[in-house]
């Protein structure tokens, strides 16, 4: 009998639901960073198993939005939790339950389909404040499995992943099984540069930017060449972005590369132009330009 289905991970921005993804399926397909709302569209990985298939689905976390990009975040995060067959609540250890996860909570109130609570992080916390989070989430809701993990060391990742697999219904193989992830490698290559940006730059600036692949080409010797506009708000942020003798830039290129030809498996010659586009994260056009299509 194989089975298969749709799971996707919700929760606040930076509780590690990329982390999560990337260790299960051994691949790093969603970027990660110590920045809040680091993940912008919804990402679909595939784990093709002789005995199953697991599609998941990586959501940017759900939050107020203060923009029209923040609006189509968690527009996307709520419509997956819609026609799916297991639903990942991914938390951290905390002993009052906040407002961003009460409203997830009652977002997920209607659903259908079972619900984990994953409580991540828990090697960086006491076995007390654990405890307490676990049982104040289970009062709240009645969660089909409860278990505690680190996304990042892979604690306790093997046993949720059984528990899925014992969750999940017989069903077909939706995608052939050397397919990893649904989105194309433009959009690899743009979160990769998006990574790399996010992780050089100061605070004020990683939310205000955006990456435009212009051009993406390979030569009869298999070298890429692709061009990369790196769009940011303000002509200030610009300068911030090239930094110093163009010393941040060059940083985010370097990095950038040296994880793009990881993923490609060839080598790349990447150039990176910076642009501003004023109040881009309110501006449909853009954002549709950008890939950002589903704004309501």
């Amino acid at each position: 009998m194989f089975k298969s289905g749709f799971i996707t991970i919700v929760g606040r921005p930076n509780v590690g639901k990329s982390t999560l993804t990337n260790y299960i399926m051994g691949e790093k397909l969603s970027i990660v960073s110590n920045k809040p709302q680091t993940t912008r569209n919804n990402i679909q990985t595939i784990l093709t198993e002789e005995e199953y298939q697991i599609v998941f689905v990586d959501t940017p976390g759900i939050h107020k939005p203060k923009h029209k990009l923040g609006e189509y975040m968690v527009n996307s995060a709520k419509d997956s939790i819609k026609d799916v067959d297991l639903v990942l609540f991914l938390i951290t250890p905390d002993v009052t339950i906040g407002r961003g996860d009460r409203f997830i909570l009652e977002s997920l109130k209607n659903q259908k389909a079972p619900v984990f609570l994953v409580v991540n992080k828990v090697d960086e916390n006491t076995h007390d404040k654990v405890a307490e989070t676990l049982v104040n989430y289970s009062k709240e809701f009645e969660f089909a499995e409860i278990i505690p993990i680190s996304a990042l060391k892979g604690k306790n990742v093997d046993t949720l992943k059984e528990l899925i697999v014992k969750y999940l219904p017989e069903g077909p193989k939706y995608y052939p099984e050397d397919m990893i992830t649904d989105v194309q490698e433009k959009f690899v290559v743009a979160e990769i540069v998006r990574e790399k940006a996010l992780k050089t730059l100061r605070d004020e600036v990683p939310h205000g930017i955006a990456v435009d692949i212009i051009q993406m080409k390979q030569n009869d010797k298999g070298m890429y060449t692709i061009e990369v506009d790196l769009i940011c708000e303000k002509d200030s942020h610009k300068g911030i972005i090239i930094g110093k003798n163009g010393q941040s830039l060059k940083k985010i290129g370097e990095t950038a590369r040296y994880e793009i030809e990881r993923f490609l498996r060839e080598k790349v010659n990447l150039k990176i132009w910076v642009k501003v586009r004023k109040e881009w994260r309110d501006n449909p056009l853009l954002l549709k330009d950008l890939g950002y299509k589903k704004l309501k």
